[in-house]
């Protein structure tokens, strides 16, 4: 499996000396290597934050930074781990002005024994080099930047902390960095990865429901579109309709697609529906990765999970709101939820649709299904050892391994 290639080269060490600027050593190959990494300790170390204190989501940076630059003509330069800094860029940068960008979302979970675990990282270096192919962006080796990550995460790990419900948020970020107003595939690129520290991503309770605004004015993605690829101009138009939804009372939006107002997405999170289908039999069910829904780390493990446990059948189909209606009407339906990498499980207790306030029992369900999936990954990032010491990298392979080949 994949799994051992990796736990093989993740025995290597960091490499503490100066990086090259300039020069002909400075560009290496078509891919940077975690072997040519290089190390430059910040002499300024910001004040880390106390257990005490509340950890905002992406607000709080650690000391350092991963960065590697790409050039057209010169390939991939060196890696290196450098002093969190400021990015300096072209007023043309092409990540600006047309979207040439594309980042991943990943966390690190300190365990009660110190250890560091970061959760299925290599579904997200695939997720990553799909979307850099869809932007025309360079290839990499998704195991050197893994292996780069794993370093920048040893390099800071006294930032990851330690309080129930708490992480190291990982922030890889590909983007064009063309210094032209043309628009093209970039000449020029640049690769960083930053790390904070974070709390719960919804205030209160992490099993605290949401309520949903379902507008069929707006869709998030479309077929033939760039929606299942994690790139910032899917996010950047959602913000309006989120302030809508508050505006009406609710926190999330359940984005519709569709004549038949198909379920695809709850704010940035996969959606699942907990229920006993229409033919009797009791059901899991989320959307199809058909060219519209992003495909989810944490949408995969819930699926990987509940198809193990053999106990309802799991589903990937389309869910429309005509059938979520009906299911309401007739009481079928015990539990909807999102999934997503910043808040892992959210139940959903209403949903605001052509003005009508429709209850979603989730909470009077328990709600235990989804307490059962928050329970399960929470032991699975927390407790579950690999490979060595240091930095491992947790997975549900005792639950699902076709999914590590």
């Amino acid at each position: 499996m994949a799994a051992l290639t990796l736990g093989q080269i993740w025995a290597r060490k960091l490499l503490p000396v100066p990086w090259r600027l300039s020069g002909p050593g400075r560009y290496a190959s078509t891919n940077f290597k975690a072997a040519d990494l290089q190390l430059q300790m910040t002499q300024e170390p910001q004040k880390k934050p106390s257990p005490s204190d509340p950890l905002v989501f992406g607000k709080t940076f650690t000391d350092h930074m991963l960065m590697v630059e790409w050039d057209r003509k010169k390939g991939w330069g060196w890696p290196r781990i450098q002093p969190f800094q400021n990015l300096i860029l072209h007023p043309a940068c092409s990540a600006l002005h047309y979207s040439l960008q594309l980042f991943e979302g990943m966390k690190a979970f300190k365990g009660a024994d110190q250890q560091v675990r970061l959760f299925r990282p290599w579904l997200n270096m695939d997720r990553m080099l799909r979307s850099a192919l869809r932007l025309c962006l360079p290839s990499f080796d998704k195991v050197e930047l893994l292996e780069c990550i794993r370093r920048l995460i040893e390099v800071d790990k006294a930032w990851v902390p330690e309080r129930v419900g708490t992480s190291l948020y990982v922030r890889p970020v590909l983007m064009g960095n063309e210094n032209s107003l043309g628009v093209s595939s970039a000449t020029r690129a640049l690769l960083y990865v930053i790390l904070c520290p974070v709390g719960s991503y919804f205030p209160g309770d992490s099993v605290t429901p949401v309520s949903l605004l379902a507008d069929p004015t707006f869709i998030r993605a479309w077929m033939g579109g760039v929606g299942d690829y994690k790139m910032g101009g899917n996010y950047g138009p959602t913000v309006l309709l989120q302030q809508e939804a508050q505006k009406k009372g609710c926190e999330q939006v359940l984005w519709l697609y569709g004549p038949d107002h198909q379920l695809t997405e709850v704010g940035t999170m996969n959606i699942f529906v907990y229920w006993t289908h229409e033919d009797g039999v009791l059901e899991l069910v989320t959307p199809p990765l058909d060219g519209i829904i992003l495909p989810g780390v944490v949408r995969q493990s819930l699926l990987d999970l509940a198809r193990t446990w053999g106990e309802f059948r799991v589903v990937e189909r389309k869910i429309t709101m005509k059938e979520l209606l009906q299911a309401l009407e007739e009481g079928r339906v015990r539990e909807v939820f999102g999934s997503g990498t910043a808040c892992q499980v959210c139940p959903v207790h209403r949903i605001l649709y052509k003005d009508k306030h429709l209850h979603i029992p989730t909470m009077e369900n328990g709600p235990e299904l989804t307490l059962r999936f928050q329970k399960e990954l929470k032991a699975i990032q927390v407790s579950w050892t690999h490979w060595g010491n240091g930095i491992h990298f947790c997975s549900p392979e005792k639950v699902s391994p076709e999914h590590l080949d």
